[in-house]
């Protein structure tokens, strides 16, 4: 029995039957990751020796994408202008994480600042798909998701501004969720863009995911946009029931340009919930359209405001220039900004800024906040009517590395099923519903109202006990 491969719920009836430890637990993994690591890079910083065991009801490794501060540690958001930074507190989800007994085991590859659908923009290189080596794992939590794919993690968190948790848990077969915005704290998350983060868990099923959430979720003084709502029990919410649910099936995500093999997937999706009681509604979300173009205006509007603080004064890099240009201060700013954002970070610096800048404030940011008004004014409507909705995570499967890098449109557009979510501020699970002809796993997206998790686990619960997708494994 390799204990890496098992989810952590297993492992936690394991150690409590004290059959395994948490520290034969942690050295399990660390081997593996020794192993394997090389050939995947999901990790940037790996304990050098087998982590300590907590003491705690859920003593359990879990690793931590590279944008969520942990005290005294170096986070850099993969990016050279933080190079260095060692923040001095814990995010709100790594006190609660340690609080619980849960071991912090390393930091995984991301996008840099979170830019990014496929895990290539990092200035530590690209992270690779376990299941294929010369695909990407999704992004921007490419690494996280290939992490736990690659059973280096048990577990892991990831943060979603657009799809960054969900969109690699469909290209590395694993489970991700991006709950509620204001259900997590986002007190210790370096920014992208504040008013649609929100961190999430990445795990090997639905159980774990649900135990998971319920450990990092809840009210936090120190994030304003916190949600004061009580955190139920989610595990009680796992039965392999949707009797009586209604689901809808949104006709703007069954368009042109999904492939040929997620819609089959979606079909036996669809299949297998009605088996179980699901009632199905052809349903409109109609400024669906129009998601993509309004996430790039908010989004990168905002990112341009929160990476406005790297400037070479109190965080990360500092750079001169050889020769002088005009003031030294100026000069410092310029050439520390310059050096230390990569290619990606600066496109979406200059977007956001244009999109903000005196004469085109309104046609853009303002019109683009009017129309994610609409875009949330859809889910509304829809969910008086119906308990969850579904539709693919991902129109494909997991593209070859290199294959959009010159093509950032086509990027964006990679993100096109997950993005409402976050406009909206509802919860949304991905989860594995079938694999391509090539071996790459396609996912299955389910999104309820705001604070409805537990609807969204139980259709999602249902599906998963149902099928056995989520029981392959990589062989790595």
């Amino acid at each position: 029995m390799n204990l890496n491969e098992l989810t952590a719920h297993e492992l936690l009836d394991l150690i409590k039957e004290k059959k395994t430890s948490t520290a034969e637990v942690s050295q399990a993994v660390v081997k593996k990751i020794q192993a394997t690591d090389g050939r995947i890079h999901a990790f940037v910083r790996t304990p050098a020796i087998p982590v300590s065991a907590n003491s705690g009801a859920y003593s359990i490794p879990i690793a931590i994408k590279d944008n969520l501060c942990i005290a005294g540690e170096e986070v850099t958001c993969c990016s050279q202008i933080l190079k260095g930074f060692r923040p001095p507190y814990d995010a709100t989800v790594i006190n609660k994480l340690k609080a619980s007994g849960v071991v912090p085991l390393g930091t995984t590859n991301m996008d840099e600042f979170a830019f990014g659908s496929s895990t290539e923009n990092s200035c530590y290189g690209p992270t690779r798909n376990p299941w294929n080596l010369d695909c990407v794992p999704g992004g921007s939590s490419g690494g996280s998701a290939a992490a736990v794919a690659a059973h280096e993690a048990i577990w892991a968190l990831g943060s979603d501004t657009g799809g960054s948790i969900r969109q690699p848990a469909a290209f590395c077969g694993v489970v991700g969720v991006k709950p509620t915005y204001g259900r997590v704290s986002r007190y210790g998350l370096i920014a992208f863009a504040s008013s649609l983060d929100q961190i999430g868990p990445i795990t090997k099923d639905v159980t774990d995911a649900a135990l998971l959430l319920k450990i990092i979720a809840g009210y936090d003084e120190m994030d304003s946009t916190s949600a004061n709502v009580a955190v139920p029990d989610y595990l009680q919410a796992l039965k392999n029931d949707v009797q009586g649910l209604k689901i809808g099936i949104p006709k703007e995500f069954f368009v042109d340009g999904m492939d040929a093999e997620v819609k089959e997937s979606m079909s036996a999706v669809i299949a297998v919930l009605e088996k179980k009681g699901a009632k199905f509604i052809e349903m409109s979300l109609p400024h669906t359209e129009y998601s993509v173009a309004t996430y790039y205006i908010v989004a990168t509007a905002e990112a341009s405001s929160n990476l406005a603080r790297y400037d070479g004064v109190q965080y990360g890099i500092r750079r001169h220039p050889s020769q002088a240009r005009r003031t030294p201060m100026i000069d410092m700013f310029e050439e520390t900004r310059d050096q230390g954002f990569g290619r990606e970070a600066k496109r979406r610096i200059m977007l956001g800024t244009y999109c903000l800048s005196s004469g085109y404030y309104d046609a853009y940011y303002l019109r683009g906040q009017k129309v994610r008004t609409l875009i949330k004014q859809d889910f509304d409507q829809a969910f008086k009517e119906i308990d969850a909705i579904i539709a693919p995570t991902s129109p494909t499967t997991a593209f070859r590395l290199g294959e959009k890098t010159n093509d950032p449109l086509s990027m964006y557009l990679s993100d096109i099923y997950t993005i409402s979510a976050n406009l909206s501020g509802i919860p949304a699970i991905s989860l594995p519903c079938g694999f391509s002809k090539t071996g790459m796993p396609i996912g299955l997206q389910v999104m309820t109202k705001p604070f409805a998790e537990e609807t969204m686990f139980r259709v999602a619960y249902t599906y998963e006990q149902n099928t056995e997708w989520h029981k392959r494994k990589v062989n790595l």
